[in-house]
């Protein structure tokens, strides 16, 4: 079977967050493959779990992804300090005599963000509001490579490993099927240690904030690699909890326009035209006009400016992020000049020395206490029952091809695309019966639940 075929009907996304269907971003020719193994958000431990136990499965699927892309360059990239994955990457390179690149970056952060790791390998910048395939190269993330090598033998995904670590008994590393609900994820580790918490589903940076009440109906996606709890009261959470008009009025009594948020905003070190406290000077004062919020939708939403960067504590990125929705959903152009951008995009001469050194970051944003922990056990989980979302790709949703009670088998899909539509697969990740409710499959009578280390 034709690799994107095969991608497809296995319903590979983007694993490290985005969730871009992978048959539509894979459909091209690169000169470039470039593997991200960063991993780059603090406290995330997955992508080096991977590294380390299946570098083999990870060369043999670059290969197979390279000569597919007609790639003349295949180059994981990945921090110098994982040293134990580099050395595992290396055996499984030289075990099959392969000319796959490692590329050692320092540790900073977002390096993992791909226009970040497209200037630290191949030193170009994309272009503003670009993608990677502008340079010539594609980006693929760790474990959506093994998700193809698993494509290729008829494999769906159905599961994700995921990192439960912050403030739990035990911090682990867990391997459980998509739509178990995050609560059975924390159970896994042990319960949480406060009584009032948050939980972070992603990287305590860019993640998503989910509340205590909503543990037991919010479940994993194939995007899912870290599951993250803190205090209610922690900073990360706060700033996350912020109503917009609060976050509007700080900005407007408090912001004193000292640029530091641009200053260290990677995409501006990068060279786009993206001014963080020009956004914060214009929504604080009230202004109008759609073309003074422009620059925000060039945001990564990295989150620097906001945790990091800022000395008054305010939040430029959620400011960007609220201006982009508004800016997409009136239908609002980024207008491009080619006096304002030339083709080729420059790197700010202070890009090297502004650098978010992990450290420092996990140490500003208050998460020292939770970063001292290496994670190498894996813990296994089958539950009774899942809830599998039909939205878990950038896209439309899948439409479901099952009916309520239908009975699956693990892997057999359940929700399909429309031809020529922008979405994903989506498979039962156990065996059982069906209920359709709205936006997602509930699968019941499963495998019987078990516990143990792989």
């Amino acid at each position: 079977m034709e690799l994107i075929q095969s991608i497809k009907e296995a319903g590979v996304v983007g694993a490290g967050g985005a969730g871009f269907p992978s048959h539509i971003k894979l459909n091209t020719t690169v000169e470039t493959l470039i593997v991200n193994g960063v991993e780059c958000e603090p406290l995330l431990e997955t992508d080096k779990y991977y590294m380390r136990h299946f570098a083999e499965e990870l060369i043999r699927s670059i290969e197979i992804v390279g000569t597919h892309l007609k790639a003349t360059r295949k180059i994981i990239g990945i921090k110098a300090k994982y040293k134990k994955e580099i050395q595992c990457l290396e055996h499984a390179i030289q075990k099959q005599n392969s000319k796959i690149e490692i590329k050692a970056l320092e540790s900073f952060y977002p390096a993992g963000d791909e226009q970040m790791l497209v200037k630290e390998i191949l030193n170009l910048s994309i272009p503003p509001g670009g993608i990677p395939l502008a340079v010539g190269a594609v980006v693929s993330n760790v474990a959506t490579l093994l998700d193809i090598e698993k494509s290729i033998q008829n494999v769906p995904v159905t599961s994700r490993v995921i990192t439960v670590t912050g403030a739990v008994k035990t911090p682990t590393l867990i391997k459980v099927p998509i739509g178990t609900s995050i609560k059975a994820c924390l159970d896994l580790a042990g319960g949480v240690l406060p009584t009032l918490y948050a939980v972070i589903l992603g990287g305590p940076m860019m993640g998503a904030d989910c509340n205590m009440a909503a543990i037991e109906s919010t479940f994993v996606t194939k995007t899912l690699g870290g599951i993250i709890v803190l205090p209610e009261a922690h900073p990360i959470i706060t700033s996350k909890r912020l109503s917009f008009k609060h976050i509007i009025n700080r900005a407007a009594s408090s912001c004193i326009q000292c640029r530091m948020c641009t200053d260290l905003c990677p995409r501006f070190l990068n060279g786009h035209p993206l001014w963080p406290h020009k956004v914060m000077r214009a929504i604080g004062n009230g202004e109008k006009s759609l073309e003074a919020y422009e620059s925000a939708l060039l945001c990564c939403e990295c989150g620097i400016c906001e945790l990091y960067a800022c000395p008054m504590g305010l939040s430029p990125k959620t400011v960007n992020q609220k201006v982009k929705q508004m800016l997409l959903s009136s239908g609002y152009k980024r207008k491009v000049t080619s006096e304002s951008e030339p083709v080729i995009t420059e790197a700010h001469d202070m890009r090297p020395y502004r650098k978010v050194y992990s450290n420092r970051l996990i140490a500003r944003v208050a998460l020292s206490e939770y970063a001292q922990i290496h994670l190498d056990d894996l813990v296994s989980y089958t539950p009774p029952q899942v809830t599998i979302g039909l939205k878990q790709h950038i896209g439309k949703p899948a439409i479901p091809c099952v009916k309520t009670g239908d009975v699956v088998e693990a892997g057999q899909c359940i929700a399909d695309i429309e031809d020529g539509a922008m979405g994903a697969r989506v498979h039962a990740s156990i065996s059982g019966t069906v209920t359709v409710i709205e936006n997602a499959v509930v699968i019941t009578e499963g495998i019987q639940k078990e516990a143990r280390h792989d």
